[in-house]
């Protein structure tokens, strides 16, 4: 199976992005596929903010995407647009990093008015990365994620069938290549 690079984009330690991110890549292990998970916020600052791309922390960041089959990049959505730290990563990755992959972009927040931030500012972004595919995204409300004090998250069930939809789309994609998907 493949090779998935989930890429938790969120600032904070007790996220809900980060954790509904881990919840997702335990389904995505089930099917078979290599989940290998990356907490941006784990990156030095002074590496990220000082742009050191010789930094050892941005080298292996930078290999894990050229490993990676796919992606998905989970984030929270601060002021209509990804989180700075995520920003921080997705500027120091070569030009092209996404090449080839197929790409799930997640977000959370805490209102509907934030739902086209994925489209607008996250989409666009993962495109001019070189992504063969991105698949349709989904923005999860905070409301519908329960952390608890294990790590673990309950997820509402409509927000659940909606993330399992999207993920198995995603699952199922990184089966094809574009010029597979195109031709069919």
């Amino acid at each position: 199976m493949a090779t998935v690079l989930s890429v938790s984009g969120s600032p904070s330690a007790s996220s809900r992005t980060g954790r509904l991110l881990r919840h997702l890549d335990q389904r995505l292990a089930v099917q078979g596929h290599e989940v290998i998970p990356l907490d941006v916020r784990t990156i030095p600052a002074e590496a990220l903010l000082g742009a050191d791309f010789r930094h050892p922390a941005i080298v292996e960041a930078t290999e894990l995407f050229a490993r990676a089959d796919g992606v998905i990049v989970g984030t929270p959505v601060y002021k209509a647009s990804y989180s700075g730290v995520l920003k921080a990563l997705l500027d120091l990755l070569p030009q092209y990093a996404l090449t080839g992959k197929t790409v799930l972009p997640l977000a959370t927040g805490g209102s509907t008015a934030h739902v086209l931030a994925i489209d607008y500012a996250l989409r666009p972004v993962l495109n001019s990365m070189g992504a063969a595919h991105i698949v349709q995204g989904w923005f999860t409300l905070d409301k519908d994620i329960t952390a608890h004090e294990d790590g673990s998250v309950t997820v509402a069930p409509s927000a659940t069938e909606a993330l399992t939809h999207v993920v198995d789309q995603f699952s199922a994609a990184l089966g094809r290549t574009p010029y597979l998907a195109a031709a069919s």
